[in-house]
């Protein structure tokens, strides 16, 4: 991609072509016709499973305000406890915090490219996928990776951040 496309495409994807252009990342982003605000949506709009999806969810750390970034598959929810265990009690964060902290809107939280970095964990359960997508910056921006760029672009731990998946509670 050279810096001629980077124009047309919304400002928090810019910073997320920029960042994965810098880091030599093989894929850039793309804009879906449809919304990509949920990873159901997401996963409908490319045709791969909703596992396949690396939702990121922010909340803020209450000891100092700083956003935590906690990027999971799709298909799992975040166990607040196990985050909390991680890096210290957390609470929910709003638009506005999630906006102000990032640069993105609840829906289009890029991975990468944050206005402020953020404390980041990645679910380990994304490595069950060869290849996983990520929202770029905008509702309806998204870029593929694997599992393992994931950790190279963030350089953030592997961690087991996830509830307790159903097949496991069978």
């Amino acid at each position: 991609m050279c810096g001629s496309e980077l124009h047309a495409l919304p400002e928090g994807v810019q910073r997320v072509a920029q960042a994965l252009q810098d880091a030599a990342h093989s894929h850039a982003p793309v804009m879906l016709d449809g919304a990509a605000r949920t990873a159901q949506e997401a996963a409908d709009g490319l045709g791969v499973q909703l596992g396949q999806i690396a939702k990121s969810v922010i909340f803020k750390r209450k000891e100092d305000g700083m956003a935590v970034l906690v990027v999971t598959s799709g298909d799992r929810r975040v166990d607040e406890k196990k985050v909390s265990a991680l890096v210290g009690k957390i609470g929910r964060a709003d638009a506005d915090f999630v906006k102000a902290q990032t640069g993105f809107t609840i829906g289009g939280v890029s991975p990468l490219a944050h206005l402020n970095p953020p404390v980041t964990l990645l679910d380990q359960d994304l490595w069950r996928f060869e290849e996983v997508w990520a929202a770029a910056g905008h509702p309806h921006g998204v870029f593929r990776l694997q599992p393992e760029d994931l950790k190279r672009l963030t350089g953030a731990p592997v961690a087991d951040v996830v509830q307790a998946a159903p097949e496991a509670l069978a």
